[in-house]
């Protein structure tokens, strides 16, 4: 497993940074620009924020989706011989796609709200009761994804870890093992036989 240490720390950076990065942006910039006095500016120096931040954000997701094919190799067979691993390994895919869409989605909404930033507005993810319904409509999508981004990152954060749990001693034992364990319990054996199947059941 050490051989593969530089894939698996930058694949938990990247992860740490999609999280860190966006819960910093729902609570300190979206929170910080809906203190600016002038309405337009809240949603305008937001979306200054989150367009700096955007290229590291991008970064990050090739970094760790990039990492994921030597770490899949290296433990190719773990999938076949340990219960469970292979489960939890798509459990972990499917929560990084779905949390990527979500994350490419919020930046899609915006990029909506920056061009429509002169309207001004209540604060980065609260629109003005004058806002044109275009601009409340996202807004108010982006209140949510705020908070369901770091929700996702967070979730693939905690599934690599679990990732980890599983290569502990007593996580370790194979599938097949455990299969012929099972079948020497129904098989009465006498000697020699008996004494490897009190070995195989204990």
């Amino acid at each position: 497993m050490s051989g593969n240490l530089v894939a698996r720390s930058v694949h938990d950076l990247s992860a740490a940074a999609w999280f860190g990065g966006s819960l910093m942006g729902a609570v300190g910039l979206n929170g910080a620009t809906a203190q600016a006095k002038d309405p337009t500016e809240r949603t305008r120096l937001s979306s200054l924020g989150w367009k700096r931040w955007a290229p590291v954000q991008t970064a990050a997701f090739a970094a760790h989706l990039g990492t994921w094919a030597p770490i899949l190799w290296e433990n190719k067979g773990r999938y076949v011989a340990q219960q469970g691993v292979m489960r939890w390994t798509w459990v972990k895919a499917g929560v990084t796609v779905a949390g990527a869409a979500v994350t490419l989605y919020s930046g899609m909404l915006g990029r909506k709200v920056d061009e429509l930033s002169q309207q001004g507005a209540q604060g980065a993810t609260e629109p003005s009761p004058t806002a044109s319904p275009e601009l409340q409509e996202a807004q108010e999508r982006l209140r949510l994804l705020q908070w369901t981004i770091p929700a996702f990152a967070g979730a693939v954060i905690v599934l690599g870890a679990h990732h980890g749990e599983l290569q502990r001693a007593r996580n370790l034992r194979p599938k097949r093992l455990d299969n012929v364990k099972a079948v020497a319990r129904l098989v009465p054996m006498k000697g020699p036989a008996g004494v490897v199947k009190s070995l195989l059941t204990s």
